[in-house]
């Protein structure tokens, strides 16, 4: 695993859903060492990710959940690279929201492995902010990549189409909270934080219900 490392783009753009728009900025994660890499939720910026993978091959463009700010740049980088899109079957109705004409390459399912650079990341589904919501486990490097499912300061949103407030702390609970208290969280927007920090809050999300 000589190189092996994680990298991120931020990208600026908007999400959309329910009739509402707002302006966001996404992290862009790559996963690899020098030779090959996968990408998880290319955002609004295809070149901006291509020129971060470089001449690496890239293995895989993996979407956490379906939202169109994490999964609208992904053909386009799919078109540059060559490389496959990889979803959450129970995301695929929510992915044609944003691309009606084009289904991702394979679905994903929980406890797949995704090899890449001497080392794979597990997919943990995590329903409850989509149905198809998943997050990537890399226990070599203490990471876990948790798209839209827990943030620095609580779980992601449920107030919207396709989400629910109980299966996301269902989920947070028994995939996420059980991890090793080190493990930084490396999340789809903002701060990174770790599991041992968030942990302690699970009683005070629940009460709040949001």
């Amino acid at each position: 695993m000589t190189g092996l490392r994680i990298e991120s783009v931020v990208t600026s753009g908007v999400f959309t859903l329910d009739g509402g728009t707002w302006d966001v900025d996404n992290n862009v994660w790559v996963v690899g060492d020098d030779h090959e890499a996968v990408v998880i939720d290319p955002a609004h910026d295809a070149v901006a990710v291509a020129e971060a993978v470089g001449d690496r091959k890239l293995v895989a463009i993996v979407c956490t959940h379906a939202h169109n700010d994490h999964v609208n740049a992904a053909p386009a980088l799919a078109a540059a690279i060559g490389a496959p899109i990889l979803l959450h079957l129970d995301d695929r109705l929510l992915w044609k929201h944003t691309h009606s004409d084009r289904d991702p390459d394979g679905y994903l399912s929980d406890n797949q492995r995704i090899e890449v650079a001497g080392t794979d990341l597990r997919v943990l589904h995590t329903p409850g902010h989509t149905p198809g919501a998943i997050c990537l486990y890399l226990p070599d490097l203490f990471t876990v990549f948790t798209g839209d499912t827990l943030f620095a300061g609580g779980p992601g949103a449920t107030g919207r189409s396709y989400s629910h407030f109980p299966t996301i702390i269902r989920s947070i609970r028994d995939r996420l909270l059980v991890l090793p208290p080190a493990t930084t969280v490396r999340t789809g927007h903002g701060a990174d934080t770790t599991i041992g920090d968030e942990a302690p809050h699970l009683s005070t999300w629940i009460a709040q219900g949001h």
